[in-house]
């Protein structure tokens, strides 16, 4: 009987601890704690970066107009020189006399022109008294009017000696820098035989680039002034290939006329001031094509941002401290965070810490709080 009892007190026991255990299991969950940033607002560039090459403006390969010997060079390889700057000097005595004998000729030819004007002066008084006949007026008119072509053609052939002898003198077409010297003072030059030196302006410079069509009307540059200039709306920015970047904004001053079709691309170009010539043709850079006109974005911090099945979406603490989850639309990266384009409002709080254990509607601690 006694061992009975005590059988019986031992299975209330266990009958009282299991019951125990099963009200310590039903109490409520402690809340995850959890750390929370405020939306920020901030005034965003839209852009995109693209691969480009420098291009001189103007670019001339300098040779000789006419055949002679090089005489004197007046230039030092590599230098800036101006428009109008003498850089060579042909030969010009053989030239020169080509200009005496035309002046002469044209000398010639209005001496006869004068003979043949009073020839005929002479003839017009004549022919009403009879005193020549018709044919041999006639005759008096043709000299004339050969005299008088005569003239016209040694004045051309003057003309034709004056350029070529302008052109013994080798001059810059534009103002930039000049590179070395192909030829040698003595050798006998021609414009067969080949570049004399070439001239590059480098100041302003091109950029030449390629983007999508759908970037060109994402960025609002497909309206032109009639021009060919973009409208205005987007300036470039350039990075060399030391990552730094140009300290000068660019402009486009060039769109091109039709999509390539084996790329889906059109053509590009951007001007950009270089009076220090930091920029030379042939350069690699980074293009930033940007609006110009910062807009107002929101922005979060990256890593509040979770993705699962359903896409991208952040977690918003609402009110009683209550987690909210909320599908996003994500932009760029800056440097103050990602950019949001839907989903999150600019006076709302998202979650950035602690959000393995958060769920939709579940209530949370913030962090330093008692909540």
């Amino acid at each position: 009987m006694k061992r009975k009892l005590v059988i019986a007190a031992l299975v209330s026991s266990s009958l009282l601890m299991g019951c125990g255990d099963h009200q310590k299991g039903r109490q409520a969950p402690v809340s995850p704690l959890v750390a929370a940033e405020p939306v920020s607002i901030i005034d965003y560039q839209q852009g995109k970066q693209y691969v480009g090459r420098t291009n001189a403006i103007e670019d001339a390969a300098i040779t000789a107009q006419v055949s002679g010997y090089l005489k004197e060079r007046f230039f030092t390889e590599g230098q800036m020189v101006e428009k109008g700057q003498l850089l060579f000097q042909i030969e010009p005595a053989a030239y020169e006399a080509r200009v005496a004998s035309a002046q002469a000729a044209i000398s010639q030819a209005e001496a006869s022109l004068k003979n043949a004007e009073l020839d005929f002066n002479r003839g017009l008084n004549l022919l009403p008294k009879g005193s020549i006949s018709q044919s041999e007026f006639d005759k008096l008119t043709a000299d004339k009017l050969g005299a008088e072509a005569q003239l016209k053609s040694a004045k051309a052939q003057l003309y034709a000696a004056e350029i070529d002898l302008s052109y013994t003198r080798v001059v810059a077409p534009f103002s930039g820098r000049i590179s070395d010297s192909k030829a040698s003072i003595g050798d006998l030059v021609s414009p067969s035989s080949g570049v004399l030196t070439t001239l590059v302006n480098l100041d302003p410079i091109h950029t030449v680039f390629n983007l999508s069509e759908r970037e060109r009307l994402d960025l609002g540059i497909d309206t032109l002034d009639g021009s060919g200039r973009g409208n205005g709306d987007v300036e470039v920015v350039l990075t060399l290939n030391d990552g730094k970047e140009y300290p000068l904004l660019g402009e486009v001053d060039f769109i091109g006329n039709r999509i390539d079709l084996n790329t889906g691309t059109i053509a590009m170009r951007a001007s950009f001031a270089n009076p220090s010539q930091a920029l030379l043709p042939g350069q690699h850079v980074q293009v930033l094509l940007r609006e110009k006109q910062p807009v107002k974005m929101t922005v979060i911090p990256r890593r509040a941002v979770q993705s699962d099945l359903e896409g991208d979406f952040v977690m918003i603490l609402t009110e009683g401290n209550v987690a909210e989850r909320r599908n996003v639309v994500l932009g760029p990266q800056t440097e103050r965070g990602v950019i949001i384009r839907q989903g999150v409002a600019a006076e709302e709080v998202v979650l950035t810490k602690g959000l393995q254990r958060v769920r939709n509607g579940m209530a949370v601690r913030l962090e330093n709080t008692d909540a």
